[in-house]
């Protein structure tokens, strides 16, 4: 009877999220790990057949690095940006376009999901200006290729949800000539899931959420309102890699996104834990 109960806890959620966009931001270990990897595919493949439409943006910082490594470059990071010049520009796209974004791909069709590989510059998908160079301490810091999204071209993602595809998209963005543009993968989830309407942004990540003690799992905050966001900050509650995570929530959600979830991938099945039952698995943010 357990499993009964677990699929009509579902019924309601299936019911009220049917025909809904669901942007999952893949990230962490539901990257890395082969066994996470086959069971978010799954899970994503399981939101197409109850009638969701799930579109996928993915990072890939580690993999970046450890290529350039590999190529005798090393990465060069300022206040948590990657500096990106043209070689390295060439590698990210080699590795996200190349690489991540194509395995993702084919864990997708492996468990009978349509799927199909987007880079940012594909039919100028999204549309990005370089990032301004900044005084920090005295000094000009230029990041180089890192750009800021300007605009999502959502005509081209409508087309193949329509068609029953799973977008799967890079961070890789091309300015008015023609550049290629490094882009933050949680900036662009959130942009994207604005730009589509969606009605969830998920975040996978290798944190349960967050925590209102870093050392103590146990201490994860369900729920969490934006206006309660600042507070939180302020208390050193929400800190470090979190900060710009939760900023992207906020963002999508002041641009029409309804909820926000940041659950840790490394658990099995955590994404149809947190959008199938009561309690879900990491922090929501809402308004």
């Amino acid at each position: 009877m357990k499993d009964i109960d677990v699929l009509i806890e579902a019924l309601p959620y299936i019911k009220k999220f049917h025909d809904k966009k669901i942007l999952i931001k893949y990230g962490g270990h539901a990257m890395v790990d082969d066994e996470a990897k086959s069971s978010t595919a799954r899970d994503t493949v399981l939101l197409k057949y109850v009638g969701m439409q799930p579109l996928i943006v993915h990072g890939g910082g580690p993999d970046i690095s450890r290529s350039m490594n590999k190529l005798g470059k090393e990465p060069k990071f300022i206040q948590g940006l990657r500096v990106t010049d043209e070689e390295t520009m060439e590698i990210i796209e080699m590795v996200l376009v190349g690489k991540i974004s194509n395995e993702i791909v084919s864990e997708l069709i492996q468990h009978d999901g349509k799927a199909i590989s987007l880079s940012g510059k594909d039919s100028s998908l999204i549309f990005a200006h370089k990032k301004e160079a900044k005084k920090i301490d005295e000094e000009i810091i230029d990041l180089g290729l890192v750009g800021e999204v300007d605009c999502v071209n959502t005509d081209l993602l409508d087309m193949f949800l329509q068609n029953d595809y799973i977008p799967v998209i890079s961070p890789v963005g091309i300015a008015k000539d023609g550049t290629s543009l490094n882009l933050n993968a949680d900036t662009v989830a959130g942009e994207v899931a604005s730009a589509v309407g969606a009605e969830k942004l998920i975040i996978l990540t290798d944190v349960p959420g967050v925590l209102r003690n870093p050392d103590d799992p146990d201490s994860l905050i369900q729920k969490i309102r934006v206006c309660e966001i600042p507070q939180l900050i302020e208390d050193g509650v929400i800190s470090g890699g979190m900060i710009p995570k939760i900023e992207t929530c906020v963002k999508a959600i002041e641009e029409g996104v309804k909820s926000c979830h940041i659950i840790d991938g490394r658990k099995k099945h955590s994404l149809l834990l947190e959008i199938f039952t009561t309690d879900g698995i990491g922090t929501m943010i809402f308004k």
